[in-house]
């Protein structure tokens, strides 16, 4: 078996200019291996610490040096001349780390070797990076995940007025990733023209979707946004409920006064059943598949009177509640919150993390979705793990940029590869 030769990792920059990190690996068997961690801008108190120099005079304070060299130093001389493991490896970077949210290391360290050292163990096992993952479950069966697309953006997002942070289409009607993704960038290019049309920018946002200022006092423009996407299923010929579904993140903590326990959506200062009553008449309205964040990562209370309520009928997804923490998980399980959980590898910190999340869901039957973040680079890995792992449902924004482009990408190929094997 090959064994670890080097670590190296640079400063790079991700799809909001600006840096995050970059980790290779090199086996003695001159293999090299490398991967590349993502950022986030509608960030969970509870994720672990992504770390910053705080340096103002560089990138605003947002530079890498001080993770670059926490892994030259300090994680790499633990690692050089040992086999690649996952598991192993993820444990004493956490042990070598020491605090609870990866505070002195830097999640983006930890997460840069800990994607790379995964690539590196595939690699020696001569085998797929979802191959690898799979070995950590019981599923036989690969499967390519349903795709959420990101097509208008709102919230911290874009700078349009709209609360709500995504409006996502997932085509449902092809058995096959191929023809589903045909779909989604046919309504998107359709929605391009409807705006264009009716004199709204054609601008995009962080995750590529379109970022028009439709906003209005009554609801920040939900319903408007909602109207603009029934169109553009509409225009491309598919049908709405049957062919393609919506699906929202709320990104509810964004306008959540915890203070007030009240939701403010432009004049409008709603209270936790209140925002239920929202989202029961958008249902009534729209093919509503799923609901991420509808309330706030802090109100637990709120959050189970909505499961209650809608979520015999929704999909409800907790991201920022569980920030993939397998306590915070269990904690929801345990209090009947949400039925899906958001799965984001930087939110924890390492790979083996975000496994047991997942096998968590899994095992308590709530669904999952592996995610992208905002700031994201042209690494794919998110793509793998997600066929890998199992999960039901993927995101990574709109079907444009070539940072969110490249994951799908990936499941094209990996969905060709399947085919070629039967």
């Amino acid at each position: 078996m090959a064994k670890i030769k080097k670590i190296s990792a640079s400063e790079i920059l991700d799809s909001r200019g600006f840096p995050t990190v970059q980790c290779s690996i090199m086996l003695d068997n001159s293999s090299v291996v490398t991967s590349s961690v993502p950022s986030g801008a509608s960030v969970g108190k509870s994720e672990a610490i992504e770390l910053r120099d705080g340096d103002k005079g560089r990138y605003f304070g947002k530079g890498v040096l001080n993770a670059v060299s926490n892994i030259e130093k300090i994680i790499a001389p633990e690692l050089l001349g040992k086999e690649p493991d996952l598991f192993a490896m993820d444990k004493l970077m956490i042990d070598l780390d020491g605090t609870k949210n990866k505070s002195k290391l830097g999640a983006n360290s930890i997460l840069a070797v800990s994607m790379a050292v995964a690539r590196a163990q595939a690699k020696i096992s001569n085998i797929d990076l979802h191959q690898f993952f799979s070995r950590y479950f019981d599923f036989q069966e690969f499967k390519i995940p349903k795709c959420m697309f990101n097509i208008l953006n709102g919230g911290v997002h874009a700078s349009n007025g709209i609360c709500f942070q995504e409006f996502m289409i997932m085509p449902i009607k092809e058995q096959n990733f191929f023809g589903n993704l045909q779909i989604a960038s046919t309504v998107y290019h359709n929605l391009k023209k409807i705006l264009q049309q009716e004199g709204y920018s054609i601008g995009v946002g962080d995750e590529g979707g379109f970022a028009p200022k439709i906003s209005s006092e009554n609801d920040c423009g939900t319903k408007r946004a909602l109207d603009f996407l029934l169109k553009a299923v509409e225009k491309s010929g598919f049908v709405p409920g049957q062919d393609v579904v919506f699906c929202l993140d709320v990104a509810a903590s964004q306008f959540f006064d915890e203070k007030e326990n009240i939701y403010t959506l432009k004049d409008k200062k709603l209270n936790s059943d209140e925002m239920i009553n929202l989202y029961e008449n958008l249902l009534s309205s729209y093919p509503i598949h799923s609901i991420e964040d509808g309330l706030a990562e802090q109100d637990w209370q709120g959050w189970k009177a909505l499961t209650e309520a809608l979520g015999s009928r929704v999909q409800l997804v907790g991201d920022d509640i569980f920030v993939t923490n397998i306590d915070l998980i269990q904690k929801g399980i345990k209090n009947g919150i949400s039925n899906s959980v958001l799965i984001k590898p930087n939110q924890i910190g390492t790979v083996m993390e975000t496994i047991n999340a997942v096998k968590l869901c899994k095992n308590n039957n709530y669904k999952t979705v592996v995610s992208h973040r905002s700031g994201d680079t042209c690494d794919s890995f998110i793509a793998d793990l997600a066929v890998g792992a199992f999960s039901e449902e993927f995101k990574s924004g709109a079907c444009a940029r070539s940072e969110r482009v490249c994951k799908y990408n990936r499941l094209l190929e990996i969905e060709k590869t399947l085919a070629d094997k039967i």
